[in-house]
């Protein structure tokens, strides 16, 4: 890691991370190199080794970013309601995964490598926003169903999190995807974010 204030630190590293935001629209990770990350950065390409050793621990921060910006919707569902039934936090709980398509998208990369290809220091950070999602989910089952057990707050969390991690696939299909589905006789309804979301939480919830 370069010298330098921790702003300037902080804001290279941002910088890094929205440059492979901008290219992950429009290309898939494979394509993406570090070379394509650097050139949409302000400063030498080579210096992006200073802040990241690998591609997929860009990526990583990039999921990191992206979990601490639903916990603060998460945050924000909370503090903003008293009360909520069960309906009521389904819909906020879906409108909530809705609007982080690209937290979804993400979630749906090759995890295992992304993680063994980057730094002890770098995933922790990252384990530690993913705690932190966990944590803001368990917060709301806690204020808005306080007759939740333990256990059934954590049989919703053990469910629920492994859902929001295959959820993109479902509703995200490439052209290519629907002829192959097509072809192979597959039937597929088309269903949005929030539907699939909205009635898995009802499901979950006793």
């Amino acid at each position: 890691m370069p010298k330098g204030s921790p702003e300037l630190t902080a804001g290279r590293k941002d910088e890094i991370i929205s440059a492979c935001e901008k290219l992950y629209r429009t290309m898939n990770f494979k394509d993406i190199t570090m070379n394509d990350i650097g050139n949409e950065t302000t400063f030498t390409r080579t210096s992006i080794y200073n802040y990241f050793r690998t591609k997929e621990e860009i990526f990583l921060a990039l999921l990191q970013r992206e979990y601490y910006i639903w916990v603060t919707e998460l945050d924000k569902i909370i503090d903003t309601n008293e009360n909520l039934t069960r309906e009521e936090f389904a819909d906020a709980l879906a409108k909530s995964l809705e609007e982080r398509k690209q937290l979804l998208k993400l979630m749906t990369m090759n995890h295992f490598d992304m993680e063994e290809n980057s730094s002890i220091e770098n995933l922790t950070e990252f384990k530690k926003s993913y705690a932190a999602s966990l944590n803001a989910v368990e917060r709301c089952l806690q204020k808005f169903f306080p007759a939740l057990t333990d256990k059934e707050r954590e049989n919703f969390l053990y469910a629920f999190f492994p859902f929001v991690y295959g959820i993109y696939p479902y509703v995200e299909v490439t052209e290519k995807q629907s002829k192959a589905m097509k072809a192979a006789e597959l039937s597929f309804v088309p269903h949005s974010i929030y539907e699939l979301a909205h009635n898995f939480i009802l499901k979950l919830l006793p």
